[in-house]
């Protein structure tokens, strides 16, 4: 009789490689926000996926970033490299297309004990599957790895060999949730995600890493869910991009944001958006505090 496992696979690597895609895409559900701007992540995100002999427990984690030095940035850091440290299986993922020293510094984070899968992302991009030899080649002389997987997390290619992979990887132990569970996050929280996916999607380069979502009220009445949010912003300046000539760019984020609630809700949302200055909030460690960066 096959043994049931369970564990928690850590899904680890720097930012860009499409680590947030690759969590959606396994477990089925949009629970990852993602833009083509690096460090969208900022929280932790659990995903679970029930299969009939394992319960994977996937951990979306920030990527390593050393762009940014204040101490929000420390702070994601720190969540990273604890993620890594106590999961029983890490997903390395890195890019197809190159390997380098950001993806180094992720690895040399990862203690030696730990076991690891590298999955290389996005080989839809390679031209020609040979290409990808001698990258592997390259990449199984970074460290021992438990085994190096190609795959799509875009058009899904190869993540049944890669879950095979990580099953094997993961102890024999009972399920930690519920089957009919698929997160540990609740809908209030997934409706600050929803809208500060829209501030890096539609916002310019920099800006949306000095912004945050507050969800200052979620009532539900009847099927109808009533969200009052507060983006914060560290400048005046910064407040009069975000809501744009006459409110037009609040209020076109406010509307992507508020259909996508409705999609994974799953029925009407009312959303409510303001504005407010707080200087500073990314190098203060009390306000960081408050906001769930402890």
């Amino acid at each position: 009789m096959t043994k049931f496992r369970c564990g928690t696979v850590a899904i680890a690597g720097r930012p860009n490689t499409g680590k947030s895609t690759l969590l959606n895409r396994l477990v089925g559900e949009k629970l990852s926000i993602v833009s083509p701007k690096a460090q969208t992540t900022r929280h932790l995100v659990t995903g679970i996926l029930n299969t009939g002999d394992c319960q994977f427990v996937f951990i979306d984690s920030p990527g390593l970033q050393s762009r940014h030095r204040d101490v929000l940035h420390r702070t994601l850091n720190r969540r990273a490299a604890d993620v890594v440290r106590d999961a029983d299986v890490v997903a390395f993922v890195v890019d197809a297309a190159r390997y380098g020293a950001e993806d180094r510094a992720v690895l040399a984070r990862i203690p030696f004990e730990r076991k690891v899968v590298a999955v290389m992302n996005k080989i839809d991009r390679v031209k020609r599957a040979a290409e990808l030899i001698p990258y592997i080649e390259r990449l199984s002389k970074e460290r021992e790895f438990a085994a190096i997987v190609p795959v799509s997390a875009r058009s899904e290619k190869n993540l049944p060999e890669l879950l095979s992979v990580l099953r094997g990887a993961l102890p024999e132990a009972p399920p930690m949730y519920p089957p009919e569970q698929l997160t540990d996050r609740d809908e209030r929280f997934f409706a600050a995600e929803l809208l500060r996916e829209k501030l890096f999607r539609m916002l310019g380069e920099e800006l949306p890493y000095r912004c945050e979502v507050v969800i200052d009220s979620f009532r539900e009445e009847g099927r109808l869910r009533r969200i009052e949010a507060t983006i914060l912003v560290e400048r005046e300046s910064q407040k009069g991009i975000v809501v744009g000539s006459k409110g037009a760019q609040l209020k076109r984020m406010g509307e992507a944001a508020r259909k996508d609630m409705e999609r994974l809700f799953g029925g009407k949302v009312y959303l409510g958006v303001w504005v407010k200055v707080r200087r500073g909030w990314t190098d203060d460690e009390r306000v960081l505090r408050g906001l769930g960066y402890g």
